[in-house]
C-alpha cells in the first residue's frame, strides 16, 4: 500500500459493488454482515496503525516527564506545565487547523484528484507556519503568562524558559500535521506508525542518556525532544519527497497561495471544533482544585483522566479511520458505502469503549492502588469509576462522529454544537451540580458527562437524517472550488 496512489475503495475483491462504484443496498442478516466484515477489514487497516501512531507520539511526552521527575520535583513540576498548558494549547490548535486535510485530502484522493493532496498540504503548511509565528509570543512570554494564571513562581520561570527552548517543536507541530493528513487521507498509516515508532525508540534511548547519564536536566529534555518531533517531520518528508506518493505529490507550487482566505476559515473551524473538545475535560480537574479536600479531588482525577487519555487513544485511531473512509467516498460519489462505513465504525466503536468499561468495573478495587498509595485517593478513584466506565463508552462513539463531520466538511457545524452542549450546558450544570449540590467532583463530573452526551446525540441525529447523495455532490463541488476538477472522475452520483 505504502507505494501505490490508488484509492483504497477501489478494491476488486468486492461482491457487492455496482457499476458506479457504491455498496449494494444491504438486504437482510447476511448482508449486513458480510459487509461489516468487509467494511471492518478497511477500518482497522486504517484504525490499526492509527492507533499505534497516536500512543507512540503521546508517549514522546510522558517519557520525558518520566525521566524528568527522577531528577528533582520542581523539574517535574515545569515539564508538566509545560507539557500541558503552552504545548497542550499550541498542540489543539495545530492538530485542529491541520484536520482540514481530512475534508479536503480525504475527498480530492477519492474523487481521484491526486495532484490536489500536495498543493492542499502546502496551503496547510503556510497556514500553519504563519500560525506559529504569532503562538511563538505565548512560548517566548510564558514565564510571566503562568504567574499572572497563578502558578507559583519557581514553577512559572522554569516552566517559562523550558517553553523558549520548546519553540522548535511548536514549529515541528505546523509541519508534522499537514504532512500526516496528507498521508493518512491516501490509507499510508503503516508508514506513520513504523515512523513513530522508530522516533519513540530514539527518543527514550537519548533522553536518558541526555538528560540522566549526562546530567543535561531541562535542557537534556528540550534537546531531545524537540529533535524527537523534528525526525517525525524529517522522515516523512523523506519518504513523500522520495516519490513514494505518485501523483499526490508533483512538487512545490504556486496553486498553494492560492483561495488562502477560504483554507483559513476551513483551518479555524476545525481547530475551534477539535479544541473545544480537547480542552473540555481538561476544564474538569481546573475547577476540582477549588474544591474542599482540592489535593485528593485532583489526585483521584488525575488517575482518571491519565486512563480516560489512553482510552481515547483508541477512539483517535477510530476518528481518523472514520473521517478518511467518509472523505474518500464521498469523494469517489459512493454515498450509501459513506454511510455504511459510518454504521460499522459506531457499532465497532460503541462494543470496544463497552469492553474497556467493563474490565475497569472488574477491577476497580484492584486498580486504584498502582496508581496512589492513598487510602482517601483510592476511594476517590473507586468511587469515580462507573463515571470513568461511562465517559469511556460515550467518549468511543462520539470522535467517530466527530470523524464523520471532519470527513464531510461540517467543522463549523459541530463548533457550535460544541460551544452550545459543551460549554453553556455541560459546564454550568456540573459547576451547579458540584457546588451547589454540594455533590463535589461527581456532581462537576455529572454535568461535563450530560454535555457530552447531549452534543452526542445531536451529532448521530444529524448523521442519521444526512442526505448521503447531497453530500457526495457537495464534495464534487468543494473539490472543484478549491482547485480540483470533477469532470473526470468516472462515475456518477446514484440518487
Amino acid at each position: 500500500m505504502a507505494g501505490t496512489s490508488e484509492p483504497l475503495l477501489h478494491d476488486s475483491q468486492l461482491s457487492s459493488i455496482t457499476a458506479a462504484g457504491d455498496i449494494e443496498k444491504v438486504r437482510g442478516c447476511r448482508d449486513f454482515w458480510r459487509e461489516f466484515c468487509v467494511e471492518s477489514r478497511k477500518l482497522w487497516y486504517l484504525a490499526g496503525p492509527a492507533i499505534f501512531t497516536s500512543v507512540c507520539q503521546y508517549s514522546l511526552g510522558a517519557v520525558t516527564q518520566m525521566l524528568v521527575g527522577q531528577v528533582g520535583t520542581l523539574e517535574l513540576a515545569a515539564v508538566s506545565v509545560e507539557n500541558s498548558v503552552v504545548a497542550g494549547f499550541s498542540f489543539g490548535i495545530m492538530l485542529g487547523m491541520g484536520s482540514a486535510l481530512e475534508t479536503l485530502c480525504g475527498q480530492a484522493y477519492g474523487a481521484g484528484q491526486l495532484d490536489m493532496l500536495g498543493v492542499y498540504m502546502q496551503r496547510s503548511w503556510v497556514i500553519l507556519n504563519s500560525t506559529s509565528v504569532l503562538l511563538s509570543l505565548l512560548y517566548i512570554f510564558a514565564g510571566p503568562i503562568l504567574r499572572f494564571i497563578g502558578q507559583p513562581p519557581d514553577i512559572a520561570d522554569m516552566a517559562g524558559k523550558l517553553s523558549i527552548w520548546m519553540i522548535p517543536q511548536l514549529f515541528a507541530y505546523s509541519m508534522n500535521f499537514p504532512t500526516a493528513k496528507f498521508l493518512q487521507a491516501q490509507s499510508k498509516m503503516t508508514v506513520m506508525a513504523a515512523i513513530a515508532v522508530a522516533a519513540l525508540a530514539f527518543h527514550a534511548l537519548f533522553s536518558w542518556l541526555l538528560i540522566l547519564k549526562l546530567n543535561w536536566g531541562l535542557a537534556g529534555a528540550a534537546v531531545v525532544l524537540n529533535a524527537s518531533w523534528w525526525l517525525i517531520v524529517g522522515a516523512q518528508l523523506v519518504y513523500i519527497f522520495g516519490g513514494s506518493c505518485g501523483r499526490t505529490w508533483t512538487g512545490f507550487s504556486w496553486k498553494a497561495f492560492h483561495n488562502l482566505w477560504s483554507f483559513v476559515r476551513l483551518s479555524l473551524s476545525s481547530a475551534v471544533m477539535l479544541c473545544l473538545e480537547m480542552w473540555y475535560y481538561t476544564a474538569l480537574i481546573m475547577f476540582a482544585g477549588y474544591l474542599k479536600n482540592a489535593e485528593v479531588s485532583v489526585d483521584g482525577l488525575s488517575i482518571c483522566m491519565n486512563i480516560y487519555g489512553w482510552a481515547v487513544m483508541v477512539a483517535i485511531g477510530s476518528n481518523a479511520a472514520t473521517s478518511v473512509r467518509v472523505s474518500n467516498e464521498l469523494g469517489a460519489g459512493h454515498p450509501r458505502t459513506a454511510k455504511f462505513s459510518v454504521v460499522v465504525v459506531v457499532i465497532t466503536s460503541f462494543l470496544i469503549g463497552v469492553i474497556l468499561s467493563l474490565v475497569l468495573l472488574i477491577a476497580r478495587k484492584q486498580y486504584p492502588s498502582v496508581f496512589s498509595n492513598s487510602e482517601e485517593v483510592k476511594k476517590l478513584v473507586y468511587e469515580l469509576t462507573p463515571l470513568l466506565a461511562t465517559s469511556i463508552v460515550v467518549s468511543n462513539v462520539q470522535p467517530v462522529l466527530s470523524g464523520v463531520a471532519i470527513g464531510a466538511g461540517w467543522q463549523a457545524l459541530v463548533a457550535y454544537i460544541n460551544i452550545g452542549s459543551y460549554y453553556a450546558f455541560g459546564i454550568p450544570l456540573g459547576l451547579l451540580l458540584g457546588y451547589k449540590f454540594d455533590l463535589g467532583v461527581q456532581g462537576i463530573w455529572y454535568g461535563m458527562l450530560a454535555g457530552t452526551v447531549l452534543q452526542t446525540l445531536i451529532l448521530f441525529w444529524i448523521t442519521y437524517r444526512t442526505d448521503w447523495n447531497k453530500e457526495a455532490s457537495i464534495a464534487g463541488e468543494r473539490i472543484k472550488t478549491w482547485g480540483g476538477d470533477t469532470e473526470d472522475k468516472g462515475y456518477e452520483i446514484e440518487k
